[in-house]
C-alpha cells in the first residue's frame, strides 16, 4: 500500500512539473565562449545563456496559448518553477502559457527580441504537439517584458529579430498581446533608464534607440492589444502607456486600455488599491470578447 501511495506521488509530481523546451538547440546565436552559471537570487534568475520556454498546460485548454515575458529591467526574470499569478490566471480560463527565459543585460539587444520571436516561432511550429490553435497565440508581460511582448507586436517581421534559422519561414506575428505598466519607449524623457541602459548600453548604437521605442513601429496590421496600468507608477511613468496607446488609435489597431489612479508597481492586485485590483477580471472579459476564450472546433487547433 505503502508503495502505491508513494508511486501516486511521484506521478503527480512528474505530472505537476513544467515541461522545459531549449529555444535554441541548434546553438545558440551569438552564445558568449564561456558563459557562467545562471544565478537565482530572492526568486529571481540572471546570467541567462540558454533561453528556454517552461510549458505550463490548463486543465481544460481551450486552444489558446500564451507566451509569458516577467519583467525585470532586462537584469533579471522571475525564477518561479510553479509559474507566477499570471500564469494561474491564464491556466484557469484555460489557456496554455509557455514562461520565457529570454537573455538580458549579459546580451544586450537584439538578443530578447530574438528570444521572444524565436518563441512564438517554436510554439506555432509544434501548435499540434500541444493542442493549441496556431491562429490565437499572444504575448503577455510586465514591466520590462511588457516592453518585449510590444516588440513582438510590431518588429515581428524585423530582420534583426531573425537568425537565418529554418524556423524564420515561421510568421512570429503573435495574434494579441497583454501588456501590464509596460515599458514602451527609448527615446522620450519619460523612458525607463534601467531598461534602457540594461538593453541598449550607456551609449546606444545609432538607430537603435529609436528602433527599440516600440510607440514608433505600430501598424495598421499589429494584433489587439489590451493593456493596464497606473497613473502612480513611479517606476515606468505611465507616458510610456499612454504613447503607446496613442499610437495603436492612430493605426486603428482594435485595443483596450485600462489606467487607474492607484497601484504600485508590479503591485497593482493589492486589494488596498481598490479597482487596480480588478484589472484580471477586465482581461478576460477581453479576452472572451475577442473569442479566445471559447474551445477550438471539436476541441483541436
Amino acid at each position: 500500500m505503502k508503495a502505491l501511495l508513494l508511486l501516486a506521488t511521484l506521478a503527480t509530481f512528474a505530472k505537476a512539473a513544467p515541461r522545459r523546451i531549449d529555444l535554441w538547440p541548434e546553438g545558440v546565436p551569438g552564445l558568449k565562449p564561456k558563459p557562467s552559471a545562471e544565478k537565482i537570487v530572492d526568486g529571481r534568475i540572471t546570467n541567462i545563456h540558454h533561453p528556454s520556454l517552461l510549458v505550463f498546460p490548463a486543465e481544460q485548454p481551450n486552444g489558446t496559448a500564451v507566451i509569458l515575458c516577467s519583467g525585470g529591467g532586462y537584469v533579471r526574470i522571475s525564477a518561479n518553477p510553479n509559474g507566477d499569478s499570471s500564469t494561474r490566471l491564464l491556466n484557469r480560463l484555460g489557456i496554455t502559457v509557455f514562461h520565457l527565459k529570454y537573455r538580458l543585460s549579459d546580451y544586450g539587444h537584439p538578443a530578447p527580441l530574438q528570444d521572444v520571436l524565436r518563441a512564438v516561432r517554436t510554439v506555432r511550429s509544434r501548435a499540434s504537439e500541444f493542442e493549441i490553435d496556431a491562429t490565437r497565440i499572444g504575448v503577455m508581460g510586465t514591466s520590462a517584458g511588457g516592453h518585449l511582448s510590444a516588440c513582438a507586436a510590431t518588429l515581428w517581421d524585423h530582420p534583426v529579430g531573425k537568425t537565418g534559422a529554418t524556423l524564420d519561414a515561421i510568421t512570429a506575428r503573435p495574434d494579441f498581446a497583454v501588456l501590464v505598466y509596460p515599458v514602451i519607449t527609448m527615446t522620450q524623457a519619460f523612458a525607463h533608464k534601467g531598461s534602457r541602459d540594461a538593453l541598449l548600453g550607456k551609449s546606444p548604437a545609432p538607430g537603435t534607440a529609436e528602433l527599440m521605442s516600440v510607440e514608433n513601429h505600430v501598424r495598421k496590421d499589429s494584433p489587439p492589444v489590451f493593456i493596464a496600468a497606473t497613473m502612480a507608477d513611479r517606476v515606468v511613468p505611465v507616458e510610456n502607456t499612454l504613447a503607446f496607446y496613442q499610437a495603436l488609435a492612430q493605426a486603428r489597431v482594435p485595443s483596450e486600455l485600462h489606467i487607474y489612479p492607484h497601484g504600485d508597481h508590479g503591485n497593482s492586485l493589492d486589494p488596498r488599491h481598490g479597482p487596480t485590483a480588478t484589472w484580471p477580471a477586465r482581461l478576460e472579459e477581453w479576452l472572451r470578447f475577442q473569442g479566445l476564450l471559447t474551445p477550438a472546433k471539436d476541441g483541436k487547433p
